[in-house]
């Protein structure tokens, strides 16, 4: 794992910290319907557009995954963005929206970064070199290194998760409310959100039924640094069956096997 490249996916986010804020609340904000019938906003473009130009300086012949431009190049180190995750808090000024930047290399998720501006926090970390939490204000910057929680039981369990409906349309609501009755506590935070505060230790688990790539690459290297497993709902590599499942690594065991 190279410290350079984690450094660099800094610079990375402090570019695009600079252009989404900069179009957050906006008046004259740009918003479009994808075919998907997801919105995106001008800042989307912008972000990904600036940070494809930046990897291209840095690295030449690296890859790029973006949600808003495709798949660019070829070869074994692969950059997985996503603009801004959470456009639809973003276009209604809602702060729980960030950029997610990863780097895949020889089909490993090896560093993970995670800025979220408007709410002042970055997470972000590397294989072998841990994770880590960084705050910002006006007057002052604290980090610290992530760590997942030591909860035990479901019973005991916090757990983060996007929204009920869309576990309806994966047929797999009736085991989602079992589990809904099983833990101690569940909000539906949605996004990025869920999985950094499992990478925290505020939540013990976080789960979604249906994601993309660039929805989750991020996030791997970040929660597995803190100690946390990742894997998808039939506990096999989430980017590829596109579904994610974070614990603190004691709960994954009772978590999956209430989905099999």
């Amino acid at each position: 794992m190279s410290i350079q490249d984690l450094e660099f996916t800094h610079k990375l986010a402090d570019s695009a910290d600079k252009i989404s804020m900069a179009r957050f609340g906006a008046m004259d904000l740009k918003i479009e319907t994808k075919p998907d019938l997801t919105p995106v906003s001008d800042a989307d473009r912008s972000v990904e557009e600036e940070l494809r130009k930046l990897i291209a300086n840095y690295s030449p012949q690296d890859s790029i995954i973006g949600e808003e431009f495709g798949h660019d190049g070829g070869g074994n180190r692969e950059w997985i963005l996503d603009p801004i995750d959470g456009t639809k808090n973003f276009v209604r000024g809602v702060p729980f929206w960030g950029t997610l930047i990863g780097l895949r290399v020889d089909g490993q998720m090896t560093t993970g970064m995670v800025s979220a501006p408007a709410l002042g926090r970055r997470w972000f970390g590397a294989t072998g070199l841990g994770s880590f939490l960084q705050t910002k204000t006006n007057s002052f910057q604290s980090e610290r290194k992530l760590q997942v929680s030591k909860v035990s039981k479901l019973e005991d369990a916090y757990l983060g998760y996007s929204s009920q409906d869309r576990w309806e349309k994966k047929s797999q609501e009736e085991e989602f409310e079992k589990l809904l009755k099983k833990v101690w506590r569940a909000r539906g935070f949605g996004d990025f959100i869920i999985h950094m505060m499992v990478a925290e230790g505020s939540l013990d688990l976080a789960m979604e039924p249906s994601l993309a790539i660039w929805d989750m690459a991020a996030l791997i290297p970040i929660i597995r640094e803190a100690g946390g497993n990742v894997t998808s709902l039939n506990n096999g590599d989430p980017l590829i069956e596109k579904s994610l499942v974070t614990t603190n690594g004691l709960l994954h065991e009772q978590t999956i096997r209430l989905f099999s």
